[in-house]
């Protein structure tokens, strides 16, 4: 799993480094309790972005749509033009990777961060063997095809997760 916050560089120019600052550790927060419930393994963060493992599939959806619910039930801080709340996108990709250097490191974690790069922001994508490998009903997601991501050959079948209060288009 990958994460990433919408517009961070325009969200942190338009609050200012301190309320910014304020947002980010809330949503931190919020992110490792989930995956603290689920199972998840924080490997990385970069900024307001994470990258996360799980044994398997299902514990990674189910984290991604409950980090989703987390940031909306949250309370958010009034900065004088009302409440921020960040909005996160999220890519989920099922794949061998193998440790390196205290991370991993095979084409896998690439694929994962260039569907998180594809996602808008509340929206949780994943490839297609994510959804098979999770069993994830057809009520539970929505077909998007195949896309080309860059960097890597071939194309990669895309699904969207959706649960009630997820962007659904």
């Amino acid at each position: 799993m990958f994460t990433d916050i919408e517009g961070s560089t325009r969200l942190a120019s338009g609050l200012g480094a301190e309320r910014y600052r304020v947002v980010l550790h809330r949503h931190r927060a919020l992110v490792r309790e989930v995956l603290r419930a689920t199972g998840g393994c924080e490997i990385d963060t970069e900024g307001d972005s994470f990258f996360v493992a799980f044994h398997d599939a299902a514990d990674a959806c189910t984290a991604a749509v409950a980090i989703q619910a987390a940031l909306r039930a949250a309370e958010w801080p009034d900065h004088g033009a009302g409440t921020v709340r960040p909005r996160v996108r999220m890519g989920l990709h099922t794949g061998e990777a193998w440790p390196s250097a205290g991370g991993y490191a095979t084409p896998e974690v690439h694929r994962t961060a260039r569907i998180c790069s594809a996602a808008h922001g509340d929206q949780i994508l994943a490839s297609d063997a994510c959804a098979a490998a999770a069993g994830l009903p057809p009520h539970g997601l929505r077909r998007l095809g195949d896309f080309e991501l860059r960097g890597l050959p071939g194309a990669t079948e895309l699904v969207q997760l959706t649960a009630p209060g997820l962007p659904d288009a």
